[in-house]
């Protein structure tokens, strides 16, 4: 077992190679629990496109004991939930429950993950459930428009793919398919057990070891397929809506580079909030949007950063100048010490009222294993925010924030 300088985080690697990591906080009468998987989208090939989400789906149609209502039901009934989600790089299943249900929690979830059936029927059922997901995505502006924009950042890579793949991807999914990439990727030593709440850890690595009693076989990681060339590009399309949406942004930082946290404040001071300069400028200024903002997206080997606004046709290319100008303003002005220390005080503040949510607590453990195979604490966190200067901003800004680096997609109005 691992004991971190924070007595309360606590991890123990089970012999069949699941990690489980916990944090106990008396304090509350909740438990959040979540089983994570290190396999996402990107792990798929060509003909798998959307298998990993679509198989995610299949482990609530039950299993050798329980019926699809029984899997939800089970939770339910004592006031608790159950969901998950796939992203491009994990499987995360999760419940979140009174501290009197953990046992029950780690039952199903096993349960879920171990001994899913796939019946034929429900896969055929299912089929029809995420085209429809696909569609309603397709029928969002703001959606289709970044499904655009990631398809362009890393093209005829699965990074720049659909998470839910491809209609004839997914009509083509049949249960051997499913069983031989749950065999493959669901393997114990592939797998984070992440609970956070009011909980013994002692207590969940002997729950853990009985209700998920599997034998890990060898088992040899995906490797990633290297990244394609970026290649600058400029995309318009048209639809029938009223208003223009814009995004425009580049290949960004992986999660342990080294400039992370120069990014992380740069982002937050362009679109940490309504006082940030985005909004200040192309909203409160201009009046020339209602939503505009900036994002980062880190992976462990790259990222994704941009700025995506919604705005009137006739205002989209000066709203455009605009965001570049904010950009390039990064890396030529030195950002004043005051509006400094206000984003860093932000940034600490979001991170700290986040940790009032035991979710947002199992998810920091899990992610932490996952991505650096240790406990990332606030403290250390903090340290690194508080550690970055105004000049390192300027200096990384100046190089990041380069208009030559950045694609542009815009979805317009048919005429």
């Amino acid at each position: 077992m691992t004991r971190y300088p924070q007595d309360t985080i606590q991890k123990t690697t089970l012999p069949n190679g699941l990690r489980i990591v916990t944090e106990t906080i008396p304090s509350v009468r909740s438990i959040s629990c979540g089983v994570w998987v290190k396999t996402g989208s990107r792990h798929e090939s060509d003909r798998e496109a959307g298998i990993t989400h679509f198989l995610e789906h299949m482990l609530f149609k039950g299993t050798e004991n329980r019926t699809a209502y029984d899997i939800v039901q089970t939770m339910e009934s004592v006031g608790g939930f159950l969901n998950a989600f796939t992203s491009l790089e994990h499987t995360c299943y999760y419940t979140r429950c009174l501290d009197t249900e953990k046992e029950r929690a780690i039952d199903v979830l096993s349960d879920m993950v171990l001994r899913s059936t796939f019946p034929p029927e429900e896969i055929e059922k299912e089929k029809k459930v995420v085209i429809e997901e696909m569609k309603m995505y397709r029928d969002s502006p703001e959606d289709y428009i970044f499904e655009i924009f990631n398809g362009l950042m890393f093209e005829n890579h699965p990074l720049g793919r659909p998470i839910l793949g491809f209609e004839h991807t997914v009509n083509a999914f049949d249960q051997q398919a499913l069983k031989s990439y749950l065999a493959q990727r669901y393997n114990p030593a592939n797998t984070v057990l992440s609970v956070a709440g009011n909980v013994d850890h002692d207590e969940i690595v002997t729950l853990a070891t009985r209700y998920f009693t599997v034998d890990s076989s060898p088992y040899k990681p995906v490797e990633d397929l290297p990244l394609s060339t970026f290649v600058k590009q400029h995309k318009r399309v048209s639809r029938a809506i009223e208003q223009t949406h814009l995004v425009l942004g580049r290949r960004s930082l992986g999660i342990n580079h080294a400039n992370r946290y120069e990014l992380l404040l740069a982002n937050t001071l362009l679109s940490g909030g309504m006082s940030a300069r985005l909004n200040q400028n192309i909203r409160e200024k201009y009046g020339y949007c209602y939503s505009v903002a900036s994002f980062n997206q880190a992976y462990h080997d790259t990222g994704l950063f941009g700025v995506y606004a919604g705005t009137d046709e006739s205002y989209a290319e000066h709203v455009q100048q605009l965001i570049y100008d904010e950009l390039v303003r990064l890396g030529t002005e030195t950002v004043p010490d005051k509006e400094l220390s206000e984003a860093k005080s932000q940034l600490k503040g979001k991170l700290l009222l986040g940790q009032e949510n035991m979710s947002n607590r199992m998810t920091r453990l899990a992610k932490s294993e996952l991505y650096f195979d240790r406990y990332i604490s606030l403290d250390e966190l903090v340290l690194h925010i508080d550690a970055v200067t105004s000049t390192e901003i300027r200096n990384f800004a100046q190089d990041f924030f380069n208009p030559e680096f950045f694609t542009e997609t815009i979805l317009v109005p048919e005429s």
